[in-house]
């Protein structure tokens, strides 16, 4: 029986110590992998192979932005390409933050060359400007429960911040049960002084992250923009869902709506995750959600923001384990035998 799917693919972050070899254990000699690589050799960077075949983890050279984004591009554009279309119908994609670029790649709506370009671009250019950092706070509970008020009140705290003078804080990504804050150190640390320390760890600071979905990132937008084409953007064969809950119609698209959003909007703004999520399963009503590789962190995201959408009338994480394999993560080396081809 085939099943219908959405696709998600993952952003900055994914690609961690467990994640080394990801590329050499599933996608062995792989044409999206040698475009990836050639992109970047050309440009004088070395090869996502070579990161991916390296003999241990380097924090400092795997999870810096133009090294970490052409990583995480390679290996979930793979995966989404090794998808067995027989046990599932793609309905449509979307992606957490820097996967928006590889939804838009996954789509068709950029070739695969241009895809990897514009992740390459983008993530050199975070890691070049470095303009302050991101940070993590919930207001979820353990059994994945709005804690009443929470939400609210973090926010509130957020606007005091950004109010004082030399301080910047906003919303970053609204990622199911928690909230991805961005601004420059002296609001980032404020915030860290000023809330309480929930499950043991958070808020937590992201490392080598800067301070995305913000208009702190205005000279970047603009310098994506002045690099990279206006026509590298083609009509997507696949509907895809944006930062904003948008839904962009496959062979329908505005292109040049769909570059100023992308080059624009999508890098200055805060990017809405949670309604991505819950259009797709309003809008589109798949069976199945696929997150594509590498790591499985999205998967909480996931579930929590369908819980939120109150899809198939979940109400927390007891639903979503009772619900059975339907979020289905090709991280993990269990779920990625029910969706990749001869898995």
């Amino acid at each position: 029986m085939t099943l219908t799917a959405f696709v998600i693919a993952p952003g900055r972050g994914t690609y961690s110590r467990s994640e080394l070899g990801y590329l050499a254990r599933h996608h062995p000699g792989s044409a999206a992998v040698a475009e990836v690589d050639a992109l970047r050799l050309a440009e004088g960077q070395q090869a996502v192979s070579a990161l991916d075949g390296a003999d241990r983890f380097s924090v400092a050279t795997h999870t810096r932005g133009d090294n970490a984004a052409a990583l995480i591009h390679a290996c979930a554009f793979a995966d989404f390409q090794a998808i067995d279309r027989d046990r599932f119908d793609i309905l449509g994609v979307t992606g957490n933050s820097m996967g928006w670029y590889i939804a838009l790649a996954c789509a068709g709506a950029l070739s695969p060359v241009d895809g990897a370009r514009l992740v390459n671009t983008m993530g050199g250019l975070m890691h070049d400007h470095l303009i302050g950092g991101q940070l993590i706070y919930p207001f979820m509970d353990d059994s994945w429960g709005e804690i009443p008020g929470l939400r609210g009140d973090i926010m509130e705290a957020v606007a005091q911040i950004d109010a004082q003078p030399g301080h910047a804080l906003g919303l970053s990504i609204d990622l199911g049960g928690m909230l991805v804050l961005a601004g420059n150190d002296a609001g980032l640390a404020a915030f860290e002084s000023s809330m309480p320390i929930v499950q043991d760890r958070f808020p937590m600071r992201l490392h080598n992250h800067a301070a995305f979905h913000t208009d702190l990132q205005a000279p970047v937008a603009a310098e994506g923009r002045a690099r990279l084409p206006r026509d590298m953007m083609r009509q997507p064969g696949l509907a895809m869902i944006d930062g904003r809950g948008a839904l962009w119609h496959p062979g329908a698209c505005d292109l040049t709506a769909l570059y100023d959003y992308t080059l624009g909007q999508q890098v200055t703004q805060p990017y809405d995750f949670t309604a991505a999520i819950r259009v797709a399963a309003r809008e589109l009503m798949p069976d199945v959600f696929i997150i594509l590789g590498p790591g499985t962190t999205l998967g909480g995201a996931v579930s929590q923001s369908l819980v939120r959408a109150g899809w198939r009338g979940w109400g927390g994480k007891a639903d979503v384990k009772a619900a059975g394999p339907v979020i289905l993560s090709m991280g993990d080396a269990a779920q990625r035998g029910a969706v990749a081809r001869g898995g």
